[in-house]
């Protein structure tokens, strides 16, 4: 009996699929982030399974998070369902996963599981799907959207560049903002002001960006430190993203109980 792991971001949608694997004969998980928790076991499970039907740019990077770890990088990924252009998108940049809908899944995990690459796929960083995308796109700066710059450096905004139609940046903490972007400084300022910002990572509306070690600024900050405050107050990261050559961030939703 095999144990797969399923990453869905609609938890009734997740618990059918899981039940109809189940009656398949599949030990199944099911959760909505989880590379952090998939490095850290002993019993890697035989496939992930990550639905595209909902949020296809988060399952895609967790995707590249498992293949960016050494521990969970021959683990095979399957994607089922979504929309076919920007699945298309995902296979030109994960082009060793399996693609499938959920009236094929049973067929193509006896298939993946059953017949284990040779050679492990080729580890490759979260930011390299990135790397030649512009930073609003990384950031996920879409059209229309209320951008809140907390704490941002001076001349962030032409860090920035050239933003979508109708983008509008506020400074300082915004109720109606679509995405916050919050400079923490330092260890104290993460842990005194997180709870304040943390209902602004529902619908994944917040990043948490800090110095980077070479950046010369003075820190305590580093991307374990970040992930480990998100995660107790009750938040998961799934995106990455280095801004320039002084930031870093991670992008936090609300975890789901």
């Amino acid at each position: 009996m095999y144990h797969v792991r399923l990453i869905h971001w609609n938890e009734a949608e997740a618990k059918e699929k899981a039940d109809r694997l189940r009656s398949a004969g599949y030990v199944v998980e099911y959760d909505k982030f989880t590379p952090s928790l998939l490095r850290e076991r002993e019993n890697p499970p035989g496939a992930v399974i990550i639905d595209l039907s909902r949020l296809p740019s988060q399952g895609r990077d967790v995707a590249m998070a498992l293949r960016s770890y050494k521990t969970t990088r021959t683990i095979p990924l399957v994607f089922v369902d979504g929309e076919l252009e920007k699945v298309e998108i995902i296979k030109a940049q994960i082009p060793d996963a399996d693609y499938t809908n959920w009236e094929r899944i049973v067929e193509r995990l006896e298939d993946v599981i059953g017949h284990l690459p040779e050679e492990p796929p080729r580890s490759r960083s979260r930011l390299e799907g990135y790397a030649d995308s512009p930073l609003y796109k990384k950031l996920g700066i879409k059209p229309g959207n209320t951008i809140s710059l907390v704490g941002a450096p001076q001349r962030f905004r032409e860090t920035l560049g050239e933003l979508p139609k109708d983008v509008m940046l506020r400074d300082g903490v915004r109720n109606e903002s679509d995405l916050t972007l919050w400079f923490a400084k330092s260890r104290r300022e993460l842990e005194d002001r997180i709870q304040r910002l943390k209902p602004f990572s529902k619908n994944a509306g917040l990043w948490i960006l800090w110095p980077k070690q070479s950046s010369g600024l003075q820190t305590d900050l580093g991307q374990p430190v970040v992930r480990e405050a998100g995660l107790a107050a009750g938040m998961v990261d799934f995106k990455i993203c280095s801004i320039d050559k002084t930031w870093s961030g991670l992008r936090f939703t609300l975890r789901e109980k």
